[in-house]
């Protein structure tokens, strides 16, 4: 269960419970580690959620849309479902419809039934990127030259390539251009390689258990390895800053 802050006894924003786009990042951190402001405004792009709006433009979220949020994320996270799936079972929950959610490559009596045994992806179309990233074509084909961001077969992409191009626009910020990302891309696709070496015979069993379980550990070791990733830069930075 997401832990709110509460109101206190202030005035405005707080004294209403309401929150900053960044308290809000931090409280869902606390279940889902790799979620950023980035994928936040996403999904509210998306209409998941609709943060009031202060004069000035400024997001202010109530512990309602918090916890709105974390049910999103949870469904993405065990279930796979596609935003639009995530979106009606929201929908039916408002209502006070029971929501029966799905469960990966579950066995009866030793028979595989007909659920689906492995994840869908949510996936996006090149428009519908393009706006929530706020860039234009010429620099999606950039990103997409130097491998940051890559499309699917079908000419889509995967929902992790909005955090991609969030976090790309803001090292841009910074002056870092996505040429100087080549060696962050790189050192990701050999930490993806080193996970698939891992889970590969998993991936392969005929078991669809096991097949399920080879998600549950690619999802394990991906986020072990963006911990360790983390952590190596800010040692870095601090054994150089002394």
């Amino acid at each position: 269960m997401l832990r709110t802050p509460s109101g206190g006894a202030g005035n405005g924003a707080a004294a209403r419970g309401l929150m900053s786009i960044g308290t809000v990042l931090n409280v869902l951190r606390e279940e889902f580690p790799e979620v950023t402001i980035s994928k936040i405004r996403f999904l509210e792009s998306e209409g998941l959620i609709e943060p009031q709006r202060t004069p000035s433009g400024y997001r202010k979220f109530s512990p309602e849309d918090v916890e709105r949020l974390g049910h999103v994320l949870r469904m993405q996270r065990d279930h796979y479902l596609p935003l639009k799936v995530i979106r009606e079972h929201l929908d039916a929950m408002e209502r006070g419809e029971a929501v029966q959610l799905p469960s990966l490559g579950r066995q009866r009596d030793g028979e595989a039934t007909d659920e689906p045994e492995g994840p869908t992806a949510a996936r996006i179309g090149r428009a519908e990127l393009l706006a929530t990233a706020e860039i234009g074509e010429q620099e999606l084909d950039e990103w997409e030259s130097y491998g940051l961001i890559t499309p699917l077969p079908d000419g889509g992409y995967d929902a992790e390539a909005v955090t991609v191009a969030g976090l790309v626009v803001e090292l841009g910020r910074f002056g870092i251009e996505p040429r100087h990302l080549r060696a962050v891309k790189a050192a990701a696709d050999r930490d993806a390689g080193l996970v698939d070496q891992v889970v590969a015979p998993l991936r392969l069993h005929r078991n669809p258990q096991t097949r399920a379980h080879a998600e549950a550990r690619t999802r394990e070791l991906a986020g072990l390895a963006v911990k360790l990733h983390a952590a190596l830069v800010q040692s870095a930075l601090g054994v150089r800053l002394h």
